[in-house]
Order: structure tokens, then sequence, then C-alpha cells
């Protein structure tokens, strides 16, 4: 098993605790252990936790807490992760085998495509349709795509780096197309909680007997320090997962653990705060298209603090972020690291003044390529 460089992560690893104006990342503003333990209690809790192994796959409590986030599941069908990262690739571990179809949506977190060509898998990719209002879903190619070869579906909804979601309808339709063939569908849900209307996404779970979802508290929730997600799966899955678990990272952090609980205990406090800032801080970003619209455009994100800009300047999109970091220490993301050359993936979830200053620096190189 060979991996390939995973170029965004690299990027992002690199250089995002060097620059200056970091509009990198595409969650929120992380919070701080003081505003998720608030109470006496419940701070005296994280000092008292021992240091020692936690339950592997993750605290009854702690299950029991994310099982509620999906009617009918129940802690038997949660394991707990490090990351959603974990829980996508202990996912694919146990599922793709070598000459297996893995159909995947794009543009998407490329972590799926690197691990399921490790795996030998064959990528087969669905692409979002761009339309002036929304990053729809081709159902049609999709059902096309989908063959008696076909192992996998892969989805992330809301969609990383677009910020589209898919409505109850286009979910139900590709568990549809994939109960045709028996084919699992894995949906990661890691942005779900961060809808600019407020309105939850609503999750694959429960819509076909071959779902996989991933999430965790990095993206909607703001705390990606904590390194805690989740895989919700049927039990057989689940019991295979925990096997798979036990070969990489074991068992989550004891004082992870102790926090998740605390912060899933105050979920509806955390997404309206993450909901707030996604709605405050995206017009600063819209304003900024629209000042250069003969130049750049975008379609309204729906869900998460991020966006994909389409710009019409002659340049490569990592050449174009390569220069604007040089010259003016602002990190984004090129299009190259979904495979959409001439777009820019912009995050605006940190506080507004540092997305406007950053924006303006941007803006500047923007203005001074032809």
């Amino acid at each position: 098993m060979k991996l390939e460089p995973f170029a965004l992560e690299r990027w992002q690893s690199v250089w995002e605790n060097k620059v200056a104006w970091n509009l990198s990342e595409s969650g929120v503003h992380p919070l701080r252990v003081e505003e998720i333990a608030v109470s006496d209690a419940d701070r005296h809790a994280v000092l008292a936790q021992e240091l020692g192994y936690t339950q592997t796959n993750g605290t009854a409590e702690l299950r029991e807490a994310i099982a509620v986030l999906y009617p009918g599941a129940g802690i038997e069908q949660v394991e707990v992760t490090n990351g959603g990262s974990e829980a996508n690739y202990i996912a694919l571990w146990h599922l793709v085998e070598p000459g297996d179809e893995v159909v995947m949506m794009l543009p998407n977190y490329m972590q799926i495509r690197g691990i399921v060509r490790a795996l030998g898998g064959a990528l087969i990719p669905w692409t979002l349709i761009e339309d002036s209002t929304r990053w729809r879903p081709d159902l049609n190619a999709l059902d096309t795509l989908v063959t008696a070869r076909t192992k996998l579906i892969v989805v992330c909804n809301p969609n990383n780096p677009t910020g589209a979601r898919l409505t109850s309808p286009e979910l139900d339709e590709v568990c549809r197309i994939a109960g045709r063939v028996g084919a699992w569908v894995i949906s990661d849900e890691i942005y779900r909680g961060a809808e600019l209307d407020r309105v939850e996404t609503p999750s694959m779970w429960g819509r076909y007997e071959r779902v996989i979802v991933t999430s965790g508290l990095s993206k909607a929730y703001g705390l990606p320090g904590l390194r805690i997600g989740w895989v919700v799966a049927p039990t057989a899955i689940i019991d295979a997962l925990w096997g798979v678990h036990d070969y990489t990272s074991i068992a989550p952090g004891a004082v992870n653990d102790r926090l998740a609980r605390i912060a899933l205990s105050r979920r509806d406090q955390i997404l309206a705060r993450t909901r707030g800032i996604v709605a405050a801080n995206y017009p600063l970003v819209r304003k900024w298209i629209e000042k250069r619209a003969a130049k750049i455009s975008h379609v309204p994100p729906e869900a998460g603090a991020i966006l994909l800009a389409r710009y019409r300047h002659a340049i490569n999109s990592t050449a174009l972020v390569e220069q604007i970091r040089r010259e003016k220490s602002v990190l984004v993301v090129p299009g190259d690291h979904f495979e959409m050359d001439g777009y820019l993936r912009i995050g605006f979830g940190n506080h507004p003044g540092h997305v406007a200053s950053a924006l303006e620096l941007v803006g500047e190189v923007l203005d001074g390529i032809q």
C-alpha cells in the first residue's frame, strides 16, 4: 500500500503557522477549553480526568450522545475515532479491496481519493454541476456511473470545498441508485450544523441499510484540536471497524472524550455560534467578490465557512496562491488541490477583521494580474 502525497494537508501543514493571514481553514475560529467547560462541575471533571486509556471505541456516554444525533441509532452503531479523517480511513480500509470501483463526488476532500487508490480501488469521478444558484448533483450521471462493479458511493454533505448541500430527495435518490446494485454509501457530514440559513442539513442516516456516516467535532463545532470523530453504521460494520481501529490509534484521548461529551451537551449553543460566524462573515467575501465581478465569481455556499471562487486571471491556481503567500503572507487553497484549476477555496471562519484584512491583501495581488 503506497499513499500518494496529500497536497492540501501538506500545503496547510507547512504554511498555516508561518503566514500572517490564514484563509485556508475550512472550519470556524476554534473554541477554547474554558468556553466548553463553562460550569464548575465541568471544569472539575476535566481536571480530575485520569489520563489512562479510555474505552477504545469511545466511552458509552460519548457514543450515546452521538447516537442521539441519528434517529434510530444506538451506541452499538457508533465508533469514536481520532478525528473525522480516521473515521473515513478505517471505513475505507475495511470496505475497499483491489479492483473495487468507488464513485466519488467531486470536488471533494481528497483524502478519500488517496486512500482508495492506495488500496487498489478504481476511482470513478462524479462531478457536481455548477449552476448560477447552487452546486447540484447530477443524479442522472450517477445512475449511469454506478454499475454492478460499484462497491461504494462517497458523498460529502455539506460539501467541501463548495459549501453545497444535498436535499432529502437527492439523498434518497443516491440511496436508490446504490440499492440497485447493493453498493455502500459513505456520507461525510462533518460540516453539518454550519448552515448559513440555520436549517440543519439532512443526514444520509436511516435512508438505506448500507449507509455509513462519518463526522466529528472539527468543522461545524469549531473543535479541531479535540481530534474527535465518529462513524455511525450498521452494528456489524461498527464491530469490524473497531477491529481496524485497533490497528490505528487504538483509542481517543481521555481528556478529548470528556470534553467531547461536554461539548455535545451544549450542541445547540455551539452550533448557534458557528452559524452566527458564517452568516456574519460570508457577506464580507461576497462583497469582495462583487467588487471584482469581471474577474471573479462564485456560487453562494449553503453551509460551512468556505466557498469556491472561480477566477479568470491567466495563471495556474497553485502558482497564484504561492504568489499570494510570498507577497502578502496570506494562505488560501488552490483549486488544483481539488482537481479544479482556475478556482480558489476561501475560508471565512475567522474573526471578521482578520477575514476582511486578508481578503484586501489577496485582492491587491489579483488586481495586479492581467
